[in-house]
C-alpha cells in the first residue's frame, strides 16, 4: 500500500462491496453504511502548538529523512534552496468507520498520505520548503452525513491543523514566504485557517498565494471573509487559487445537492451561488485552455508505483457555475468519482502548470 503512488479512494471501495448496479440504485445511502461511523463521537483534548516542534508528527518538512513531498517526476527536481516555505494540508486518507477521527500513529492512513504528498504537494517543491502535519483527520465517512458527530470530527481535526501552523510559523524564518495549500478536507481546513489565523493579520501580508484546491469557495458569500481576492493575474501575488476537476459529460450534482443547502461564511445561503474557478492552465479565473496549454500531466505506472509526466494531453475551461471541465475523460487511472468527477487528480492533471504557478506568483511577491 505504502507505494502505491495514488491512493484507492473510498467511493471505489464502496462500489467493490456494494456492486455497480447497486451503487447507481442506492449510491449514498451504501456509501452512508460502508463509511459513517456507528459510533458516537469521543471528544478529545486539544494539543499544544509546542507538540508540534517533535519532527514525528509531521509527513513533510525540510529536515526529516524521506520527505514524500520531494519526490519528482523524471526530468523535475526539487529546488536545493527554495525562497518560500508551504504550509500543505493533506487530504483525506483515513476511510475507517471504527472512528470519527483518525490516530496520529495509524500507519496505513499516514502511508496513503504520503502517497498524497507525492501526487500533491511535490508540485511545489521548486518553490519552497514543504511542511505537511500529521492530524486527526476527520474520516471519509463525516463527508456523507449531516449527524453533529461530524462537525465535531473535523473541529477536533481543524483544531491539530491550527496548532500545526502556530507551530511552523514559529519555526520557519519571519523573513521567508509562505505558500498555502491543501486538497479536499485539507482545503476545508485551509479556508477556516485563512478565516481565523491569517485574515486580517500581520502574517497576511507574507502570504504569496492560497491553493484552495478541491473544495468548492463561494465568490458571492466565502471570499471576502478569507482576506485574499481570487487570483485574476498569472502573475498576480496574495491571491487565492481554487477548482475542482470534472470529465465531460459533467454531473456535480453530489456536491452541489449538497452544497447548495449550506450557508456561507457570510451567513448568506450559498444556493446557485457561481464559485471560484482557477484555470490552472492559465493561472486566471473562468478562462479556458486548449491541451497545449497543458505543461505536463502525471500519469501512474502500471504498477502504481510511480508516474511519469506528459504535456499537451489535458484541456481545461471552467464552466458556468465554476467547475473545471476537462473535456473527455483522460485516461490517467481508474480512480474516477461518479459524475466523471476526477477529484482525485485535482492537481496531478495539471502538475506542472501548477508547479510553475507557484515559482511564478513567488516571483512576483518578492
Amino acid at each position: 500500500m505504502a507505494r502505491k503512488f495514488l491512493y484507492v479512494f473510498a467511493v471505489l471501495i464502496a462500489l467493490v462491496i456494494a456492486g455497480a448496479f447497486a451503487y447507481r440504485l442506492y449510491g449514498v445511502e451504501i456509501l452512508r453504511m460502508a463509511l459513517v461511523p456507528s459510533e458516537r463521537f469521543t471528544a478529545q483534548a486539544g494539543v499544544d502548538p509546542k507538540v508540534y516542534a517533535d519532527r514525528r508528527l509531521w509527513i513533510a518538512r525540510p529536515d526529516i529523512p524521506g520527505n514524500p513531498a520531494l519526490w519528482s517526476p523524471a526530468g523535475y527536481t526539487p529546488e536545493a534552496s527554495p525562497k518560500a516555505a508551504v504550509f500543505f494540508i493533506h487530504p483525506t486518507s483515513y476511510i475507517g468507520r471504527d472512528h470519527w477521527n483518525a490516530r496520529l500513529d495509524d500507519a496505513e492512513t499516514n502511508a496513503r498520505a504520503a502517497i498524497f504528498l507525492r501526487g500533491q504537494a511535490s508540485a511545489f517543491n521548486a518553490a519552497g520548503d514543504i511542511w505537511s502535519p500529521r492530524y486527526r483527520q476527520a474520516t471519509f465517512g463525516a463527508f456523507l452525513t449531516s449527524e453533529a458527530d461530524a462537525n465535531r470530527a473535523l473541529d477536533l481535526a481543524y483544531g491539530d491543523v491550527a496548532a500545526a501552523f502556530a507551530a511552523f510559523v514559529r519555526q520557519v524564518d519571519p523573513k521567508r514566504p509562505i505558500i498555502l495549500a491543501g486538497h479536499s478536507q485539507g482545503a476545508l481546513h485551509l479556508t477556516r485557517l485563512l478565516r481565523e489565523q491569517v485574515a486580517g493579520k500581520p502574517i497576511a501580508r507574507r502570504i504569496v498565494a492560497a491553493y484552495v484546491v478541491g473544495w468548492p469557495v463561494s465568490k458571492a458569500t466565502d471570499l471576502a471573509a478569507l482576506g485574499l481576492p481570487e487570483c485574476a493575474r498569472p502573475d498576480q501575488a496574495r491571491c487565492l487559487l481554487s477548482w475542482e476537476s470534472f470529465a465531460e459529460p459533467a454531473d456535480p450534482s453530489l456536491i452541489t445537492d449538497l452544497y447548495d443547502k449550506t450557508i456561507g461564511f457570510d451567513g448568506r445561503p450559498r444556493k446557485d451561488t457561481p464559485l471560484v474557478c482557477t484555470n490552472p492552465l492559465t493561472g486566471t479565473v473562468d478562462a479556458a485552455a486548449p491541451a497545449t496549454a497543458n505543461q505536463g500531466t502525471l500519469f501512474p505506472s502500471a504498477d502504481l508505483a510511480t508516474a511519469t509526466i506528459q504535456p499537451g494531453k489535458v484541456p481545461a475551461r471552467c464552466g458556468p457555475r465554476g467547475f473545471l471541465l476537462i473535456g473527455e475523460p483522460p485516461e490517467v487511472g481508474g480512480y474516477v468519482l461518479p459524475g466523471n468527477n476526477y477529484h482525485v487528480y485535482d492537481y496531478s492533471l495539471f502538475w506542472a502548470n501548477v508547479r510553475a504557478d507557484a515559482l511564478r506568483r513567488l516571483a512576483a511577491f518578492k
